[in-house]
């Protein structure tokens, strides 16, 4: 008598939104034809295998490293897990839990380190997809999708506004567009620049870098330079764009700083452009805008790395520390005063504070406005 034949069937296992790495499990299981009849596994029973294989996957944890330093990088592997990976369900209850403000017009959120606001190449995920899930999960199933109102960087994390209404959303972009909605970040920063405050006045254009990695990055593009000890007017490029950008310092070691940055204009990469080529003090986790001819992970000093608990080898693993700290509304539509936003930075920003030795602000020295609202 023929030996049963059997054959492997693969099942691909959305994973908990509790945990953002290794989402996606591939679960095996061998099949013979033989002996699938006299043991009844229909789909209700493969069902609740599965159910049972993912609670175990759940429960089931990881062993914490004795070695400090790979403590470390498993802790910021974890920060840097990017939540476009998941189900577009489980990135929409994730913006569910960082509402600062919602009202009639407004919806508000924590930008979450990572996710990318628009689709493009390489994106799975995006804010934008997740818009019309995130709008039923709060006014029910026959909400209309929710609509963006400005954008900010992938590894940007912080206050980002929605809209209800299409037309509301053409009024706050067009306050974004003409400058009539005041911006303050939060950057961490490898060194500390001098002096303490000022404004960076130089305009920035996107050029092409010759090397071993072709790439693009925005830059300066100043309007003067020294020519034989002398100050030379340069001829402004075609492309460049006028950048400006407000900043002063909160806090700061010998090898490090806390910014408050607000960007007067709303260029491209102006923040990071700025601090790294224009004040020579590159933000935390900055692996583009640390150097110009390389695309590279952030060399750090010995003191910062020994602070920081990490080798060189695992500085890429770093997120950027840029939080959008705060956004000041000014009045709209039925509401007749300003509206100001603040939410909390994320939790790998302020446990990186805590390492460097530099002080989270007091509330005076915040000069946040009286009646903000903060995320929790």
């Amino acid at each position: 008598m023929a030996s049963p034949r059997c054959t492997t069937l693969g099942f691909w296992v959305q994973g908990s939104g509790q945990r953002l790495g290794n989402l996606l499990t591939f679960v095996s299981q061998p099949f013979c034809s033989a002996t699938a009849a006299s043991r009844s596994l229909n789909a209700q029973g493969l069902a609740e295998r599965l159910r049972a294989k993912k609670q175990e996957q759940k429960t089931k944890k990881e062993p914490v490293p004795t070695n400090p330093v790979q403590r470390r990088v498993q802790e910021l592997v974890r920060y840097t897990q990017q939540l476009q990976r998941v189900h577009p369900n489980v990135l929409a209850k994730a913006l569910s839990r960082g509402i600062v403000h919602q009202d009639n017009d407004l919806l508000v959120i924590s930008k979450p380190y990572g996710v990318p606001v628009h689709g493009g190449p390489g994106v799975q995920l995006c804010i934008s997809d997740v818009l019309p899930i995130l709008a039923k999960m709060l006014h029910g199933h026959k909400a209309e999708p929710l609509h963006l109102c400005h954008r900010l960087d992938k590894e940007t994390t912080g206050v980002m506004v929605l809209a209800w209404e299409k037309e509301v959303a053409h009024q706050v972009q067009e306050l974004f567009r003409t400058r009539q909605v005041a911006k303050k970040y939060w950057a961490i920063t490898v060194h500390i620049p001098v002096p303490s405050a000022g404004v960076v006045d130089i305009p920035i254009i996107e050029k092409e870098v010759q090397g071993p990695q072709h790439h693009h990055k925005m830059t300066l593009s100043p309007n003067y330079r020294m020519d034989s000890g002398k100050v030379v007017r340069v001829r402004a490029g075609q492309n460049s764009q006028l950048a400006v950008t407000q900043y002063r310092v909160l806090s700061s070691t010998l090898s490090s700083a806390l910014l408050e940055l607000q960007p007067i204009t709303g260029i491209k990469h102006q923040l990071r452009v700025h601090l790294s080529f224009g004040l020579d003090c590159p933000v935390l986790g900055d692996h583009k805008y640390s150097a110009w001819s390389r695309l590279a992970p952030q060399k750090l000093s010995a003191g910062i790395l020994k602070k920081l608990g990490l080798p060189q080898s695992k500085a890429r693993h770093i997120p950027l520390h840029l939080h959008a700290r705060q956004l000041i509304l000014p009045a709209l539509g039925s509401r007749r005063e300003g509206l100001s936003l603040v939410c909390k930075p994320p939790r790998y920003f302020v446990h990186s504070l805590g390492r460097l030795g530099l002080q989270m602000p007091s509330p005076d020295q915040k000069g946040d406005e009286a009646g903000h609202l903060v995320a929790q």
